[in-house]
């Protein structure tokens, strides 16, 4: 890469990737969760994931990138992460909460990535490429603080 637009085109396809290896992995997690309001929160989140992926895909055509060919390793680990503590022998309540920080984990993630993105872009003069990256920042912003509230209200608790 020779150039802030070069990278500004990698980390698109970095995100495209995590959002594409996202969608595969929400419903799992829907299944594995317990609680209701826990469930309807992934399944909101898959819903929006499915937007962001779509979202990053107009965003590509426009700049005349292919959004695939990258892996987003970072996004496998932390799947693979949630995975591995699927397996572990753990009650309801505690499986609620692993899965909470698991997918907290994941919004840290995008929520880095995304904003790292909407800088490029206002570098780069793409202005409303920036917003609407912008608008996919704030939608990973509001996954992680209704995740926090059902931490923190209920499911924290119940897993004591």
């Amino acid at each position: 890469m020779k150039d802030l637009k070069e990278l500004f085109e990698h980390q698109l396809k970095d995100l495209y990737s995590a959002e594409s290896q996202l969608i595969k992995a929400l419903p799992k997690m829907v299944k594995n969760a317990h609680d209701k309001k826990l469930k309807e929160a992934f399944e909101g989140h898959l819903e929006e994931t499915k937007e962001h992926k779509e979202r990053l895909a107009e965003i590509c055509k426009e700049l005349g990138i292919k959004p695939t060919g990258e892996t987003c390793k970072a996004m496998k680990g932390l799947i693979e992460e949630a995975e591995d503590f699927l397996k572990e022998d753990a009650s309801e309540e505690v499986r609620d909460a692993g899965l909470i920080a698991d997918a907290q984990r994941v919004e840290h993630y995008e929520i880095s990535g995304y904003g790292t993105v909407v800088r490029y872009a206002k570098e780069l003069g793409h202005k409303d490429i920036a917003k609407k990256l912008q608008k996919t920042l704030d939608e990973e912003y509001n996954a992680d603080n209704k995740l926090d509230k059902l931490a923190e209200s209920r499911l924290n608790k119940k897993a004591k």
